[in-house]
């Protein structure tokens, strides 16, 4: 990439400069609904997308798509207004730095890594499509040519929870996030014992309140899943009430919601105060500062998984050209969305998990092809 870069002409750099920001919003309803989560159902997702051409008519794409205005610091509102405050001051950046274009947002907004992500996505789509390098080429080579996909359940009857369980599985996905809370922490229990009878240990057992447990209720469910294998992910709301949860915890701590710094996170691998990280794309502010966030794990050997709370085919693409990256021992696995969804942007070529997998594409930036006119008018631009 870098070579690439090098012999590009200098009187030919200000075609590399963004010409044009477009932002839209578009509605992803929920099929088969609703998906319940410990707070509460969902029935549809407002997401932001974003189109970043260049003055030699290249186009990236971006998206952000925040889990409702009470799951994160995040809203879909939010996304746009923070975004309408960023693009008019990216007019004339260079996308082929991108480290500057974040330096340059973060001069022009505080916080809101939300809706720097979008942005981000877009600019490595864009150089990608430049070079005719993947994204998983930018940022630093693909290692693996598929990677894993993870299926969550939803909260459900133990019954019910069971026999999505064992279709899942039976579609060859071998790792099972089970989403509690919201419920008497009894039937979290049951639910979790009942998948794992189900289908015993073809399958990695997540439990994930997503900060719906308070801190005895958090104990109450490793105490009654003891003898059960798995995974408890984000039991409750704060990072130092989970921490301290850890040692009293019967099985191994992942960190979800609370890890949103990565000066936060060199201080949870180096001290080796947790067991792995469910971390989301957006929550960082992209894939540049992923990188970092990859590499430090990395070197801690602590798992992580790459995915987004919700989202479209852009989203899923850019959790997977960044989870071509990771270590394979060292990924958990990648969430997709779009299996809860009536719509593809791109319904070609966009990503989809066959026995419990997504192939990593090879193509130019995020190896998509999206029609704009699908979207409609933006919700503004900016030249």
């Amino acid at each position: 990439m870098l070579n690439q870069l090098q012999q590009l002409k200098p009187k030919g750099r200000d075609t590399m400069k963004i010409k044009a920001i477009h932002v839209y919003q578009h509605d992803l309803p929920i099929i088969g609904g609703p998906y319940v989560m410990s707070s509460g159902p969902l029935h549809a997702l407002d997401t932001t997308l974003v189109r970043v051409e260049a003055e030699n008519g290249v186009v990236g794409w971006g998206e952000t798509c925040p889990l409702g205005p009470t799951y994160a610091p995040a809203h879909a509102e939010g996304a746009r207004a923070a975004l309408s405050v960023l693009a008019p001051g990216l007019i004339g950046a260079d996308l082929t730095r991108p480290r500057q274009v974040h330096q340059t947002m973060n001069a022009l907004l505080s916080g809101h890594a939300y809706a720097k992500a979008a942005l981000d996505i877009a600019l490595f789509d864009a150089l990608g499509r430049l070079l005719d390098r993947s994204v998983a080429d930018l940022l630093g080579g693909q290692v693996q040519a598929s990677v894993p996909s993870y299926v969550a359940l939803n909260v459900a009857p133990a019954g019910e929870t069971a026999r999505l369980a064992t279709e899942a599985v039976k579609a060859g996905y071998r790792r099972l996030q089970l989403k509690v809370g919201g419920r008497d922490v009894v039937e979290d229990i049951d639910a979790a014992k009942a998948v794992f009878a189900a289908v015993g240990s073809e399958a990695t057992l997540v439990v994930d309140a997503n900060r719906g447990l308070s801190r005895e209720g958090a104990l109450q469910l490793s105490r009654g899943l003891a003898d059960v294998p798995l995974v408890i992910e984000q039991p409750c709301d704060g990072l130092e009430n989970c921490l301290t949860l850890r040692p009293m915890l019967h099985h191994p701590l992942y960190i979800d919601e609370s890890a949103d710094d990565l000066v936060q996170i060199a201080r949870l691998v180096g001290n080796r105060l947790v067991d792995g990280f469910g971390m989301k794309v957006t929550r960082l502010g992209g894939l540049q500062p992923m990188m970092a966030f990859r590499d430090l794990c990395e070197a801690g050997g602590v798992p992580h998984t790459c995915d987004d709370s919700w989202g479209g085919n852009i989203i899923t693409a850019a959790c997977i050209q960044l989870a071509a990256t990771v270590k394979p021992s060292n990924l958990a696995g990648v969430w997709s969305a779009q299996a809860y969804l009536d719509h593809h942007y791109d319904p070609v070529s966009g990503p989809e998990a066959r026995k419990g997998r997504f192939n990593v594409s090879t193509e130019p930036g995020l190896g998509l092809s999206i029609d704009p006119e699908q979207f409609g008018n933006p919700v503004f631009s900016v030249c």
